[in-house]
This record gives structure tokens, sequence and C-alpha cells, in this order.
């Protein structure tokens, strides 16, 4: 084997270069190389970030400019076809309101039992079950507030303390003291906390994912996001529901937005929730025979979070976890008593954000999951086949009409601005006529949308929270079609996103 040898280049101290062919410093060289990679990496992200709203652009004035063009007989289909999957998603949405009352009614006879009893609950305390309460933050955006929801969760939480374990996971890019200092304190001033900072975690899937391969002996998971507040009792309510049927496998408890009076975004958004989660989900629930998890304020069984995990690759990965949860035939309940308290965002580019987020990991797990409407169920948890006819439905309502919906809407939309282009009214009514009632089947489909948001409305009023006042409910009743509209303008931002692979997202402040 050839020996190897060290070299030296030895340049004479009084060698001239010109500016063409003089030696790059080594932090010139860095520069030069990194420039045009750095300029295609900034004129790629533009491209990323601004094409979706092309694309959504352009499809209100394609859409737009093809119905000024179009026959009077082929609007009147179009019309009609609108109208008509208006009524189906109004008429769907107001029997799921309908289904929600029987829950509900159930939720409060259950608190007047327990306050008749002097607030004995049925489980004596030695009987219940393990649970890990887990909160999850992103430190850097979550800092003004992480302290405040520990120290609450440790001090207000009523659950025997030898039976709780309050976690508080978080990741952070960078150090942040006195912070993470204080933070770690907590487990020598509670014995029932702990605290740990994931090594290398990205994301909320990071966390979880992180703790769930840690061997704590609970029975119990829960699931929260730092700006939660969960009710004293909440964890109380949801470790009975365990207790009473050994077949639930996750409980899903209500959120309620509080800072519903900091702007009108917030009021509104306070409503959308009530209707949502005390409404629209136990409803869905009891109608197609499936709830979902929904990110937050939800309990599993140890054993079946731990073996789903998250997936780290969805943009919503609570709710791809929800469906494979469905997959396996998990059964899934909503208490209304099981209620925790978020902030919603008080801006509307912070408002924007979210919902994109939200739309564009929707897109994501709908299409991931459509196959659950068709296939055969596998690897069931129960032996009883958890998806008849009812849940196949109502999966394809939830995945596939719902997406849908987002078209439905905004071609309606785009008809009516066609519409008002190409015979611009001359008054308040004759607006109110072109928008509404173009045809004579339209009036009564439009009478039945009406009457059925205003008994959903109604309902939601019968269970609003504290926080939400009935001129709340009013306002949010009037300018509801613009919601419809903003909403499915969204979801398709949200398509158009997932079109183009859009990852970019920066999670939103809390304070």
């Amino acid at each position: 084997m050839a020996e190897s040898k060290d070299f030296t280049i030895t340049i004479p101290e009084d060698a001239h270069y010109t500016q063409f062919d003089s030696p790059a410093t080594p932090e010139k060289k860095v520069r030069r190389s990194l420039l045009p990679e750095d300029a295609i990496e900034k004129t790629s992200a533009f491209i990323t970030e601004w094409t979706p709203f092309l694309l959504v652009a352009s499809y209100y004035v394609f859409s737009t400019c093809l119905y000024m063009y179009c026959s009077d007989g082929l609007i009147a289909i179009f019309w009609f076809i609108y109208m008509t999957t208006n009524f189906y998603i109004a008429g769907a949405t107001v029997l799921e309101a309908f289904m929600s009352i029987t829950p509900c009614r159930e939720a409060r006879k259950v608190v007047t039992k327990a306050d008749e009893k002097g607030w004995v609950f049925p489980t004596p305390d030695d009987k219940l079950l393990i649970l890990d309460l887990l909160i999850v933050a992103y430190l850097p955006n979550e800092k003004d507030i992480i302290m405040d929801r520990a120290i609450y969760a440790l001090e207000q939480i009523v659950y025997p303390r030898d039976k709780i374990r309050i976690n508080i996971l978080y990741n952070t890019p960078k150090p942040i003291e006195p912070l993470e200092t204080e933070l770690h304190q907590l487990t020598q001033r509670y014995p029932h906390a702990r605290v740990i900072k994931v090594p290398g975690s990205t994301s909320k899937a990071d966390n979880l994912n992180y703790f769930f391969t840690l061997n704590t002996g609970s029975d119990l998971i829960a699931i929260y996001d730092c700006d939660h507040y969960p009710h004293p009792n909440g964890p109380r309510w949801a470790a009975e529901r365990f207790m009473a049927d050994e077949e639930i496998d996750i409980v899903q408890g209500r959120c309620i937005v509080f800072n519903s009076n900091d702007s009108f975004l917030t009021s509104m958004i306070a409503v959308e929730f009530d209707k949502i989660y005390a409404v629209s989900h136990p409803g869905r629930a009891t109608m197609w025979g499936f709830g979902l998890f929904c990110g937050s304020n939800g309990y599993w069984r140890s054993s079946l979070l731990r073996d789903l995990k998250m997936d780290g690759s969805m943009l919503t990965e609570d709710i791809d976890s929800a469906l494979r949860a469905v997959s396996k035939g998990a059964k899934t309940v909503h208490d209304l008593n099981v209620t925790s308290y978020e902030l919603a965002p008080t801006t509307f580019p912070a408002f924007w954000k979210q919902r994109l987020r939200w739309a564009q990991g929707w897109a994501q797990a709908s299409v991931k999951h459509l196959k659950l409407v068709f296939n055969k169920p596998q690897n069931q948890l129960h032996d009883k086949d958890s998806r008849s006819f009812t849940t196949r439905f109502g999966l394809l309502s939830l995945l596939l009409i719902r997406e849908m919906s987002y078209y439905l809407v905004t071609q309606y939309t785009c008809l009516v601005l066609s519409f008002v282009i190409v015979k611009f009214p001359k008054s308040g009514s004759e607006l109110f006529k072109l928008v509404y009632f173009q045809y004579p089947v339209s009036q009564w489909l439009f009478i039945i949308s009406i009457v059925c948001l205003l008994a959903t409305l109604w309902i939601t009023n019968q269970v609003k929270s504290e926080f939400i006042s009935r001129w709340m409910i009013i306002v949010f009743s009037i300018q509801y079609p613009f919601y419809l509209v903003l909403s499915a303008t969204i979801g398709l931002y949200g398509h158009a996103r997932q079109i183009v692979k859009y990852t970019s997202w920066n999670p939103t402040a809390r304070k």
C-alpha cells in the first residue's frame, strides 16, 4: 500500500491578480454560490404563495363570465341544481340540530342528578382511571400564556391527585429563559406535574408522538391546546363516561370561545363554535352513528391513541387520527358536560390563516379517507360491524358532499354576480328578486332553507354558552349568507393550496 504524503502549493508573495482571476475568499465563494439558489428559493416561494390566490380569482372570473354568456334555459338548470343542493345541505343541518336535542337533555339530566347528590360522582375516587392530561405548546408563540394555563390546570382541575398527571409538552427552536426554567420548577411545587421539552420537535404531532413512546401507565390520555382552560370538572365527566361504558374509546368535549367580546369577529366565531360543538357534532354522532375527535378537549383510551399515533405529514393530524379511529370502528361520543374554554383569533388575518390551514387539512384528510365510504372494515376494535349504511352515507356527506359544497356555494355566487352585471337592478326589491326569486320553484326552496337555518339557530340559542348573547345569534343569522360565501372561498383556497402542495405555516401567536 502506497504511503500517503502531505503536499503544499506555494504562492509567491508578489503575485498580482486582476478582478477576473483573483482567488475569492471563502466568504465570497459561499455568497456567490448561494445567491442563485437563494433567488430561486424566493421565486419558488413567491409562486407557491400566490398561485392559490390566482387560481381562486381565475375561478371566480371565469365562472361569472361563463354564466353571462349562457342561455336562459341553461341558467335555469344551473339555478335549480344549486338551490336543490342548498336545500339538501340546509335540511341535513337542521336534522342534525334536532338530533342534538337528545344528547343535550341527557347532559343536563346528568348534571341535575349530580347536583342533587351533592356532586358525589358515581365512581369512587380510588376506582377512577389514571389520566394523563397533555397541554401541548409551541413556546415562542405561546410563551405569554403557557405558565398561566399550566398553573390553572395544576390547581383548578378536580380529580384525585394520585390519579392524574398534568403534562406540559413543548417545543421551541431556541431557548427562552427564564420561562423554561420556571416551567421545569413546577414539578417541585406540584407532585402531579410533568414538564417535557421535546427534543427535535417541529410540530404538535412530534410533541404527541414523543409522549406516546413514554411508558406512563395511564388508562386515558387527554389532549389540550395551550390556549384552553379545561372546566375543573371536565376530566371527571369524561372519566365517568369511560367507566359507564367499556366500549367507549374517545370522548370529545365541547369547546367554548370565551373572548367573544374582544371584537365583532370573535363574537361571530363564538356563535359558530356553539353551533358546531353543542349542536352539529353531537347531532351528527346521533344521526350518522359516528363521532370525531376535534384536536383539543378530547379524551382517548391510551392503548388506542398510542397505537394510532399522529401522522406528522398531515396538516390537521387531529382530523386524520379521528378518521383513522373511525376506520377501526372506535366508538366516539360527544359529551356537552366535558367543556373547555379557548381563544378565538381576534384579527381577520389570524382568522384567515387558521381557517386556510383547516381547509387544506380537511381536503387532505378527505381525499385520504374517502375510501371509508366504500371499503370493508378491517381490524375492528369491537366485534360488531361499526360501518352501517347510515354511517357510510354520513361519511360520504362529511368527506365528499361537504367539500363539494364549496363549489356549489361559490358557483351560485358567480351566477348571482352574472345576473347583477347583465341585468343590473334599479332598486333593492329588484336585487332581492334577482338573487332569490328568479324562478317559481326557487321561492319554495329558498323559504324552506331559511326555515331550516332559523330552526338550527333557535336550537343553538337553547344551548348557547354564557359568553354568547341572543343579539350575537341574531347578527350571526343576518350575516350568515356572507359567512357561507366566505367559508366556501376559504375551502376553495384550501383546495388550491393542496394542489400546489403548500406547506409554509406559522402558528398563531397567543396572548
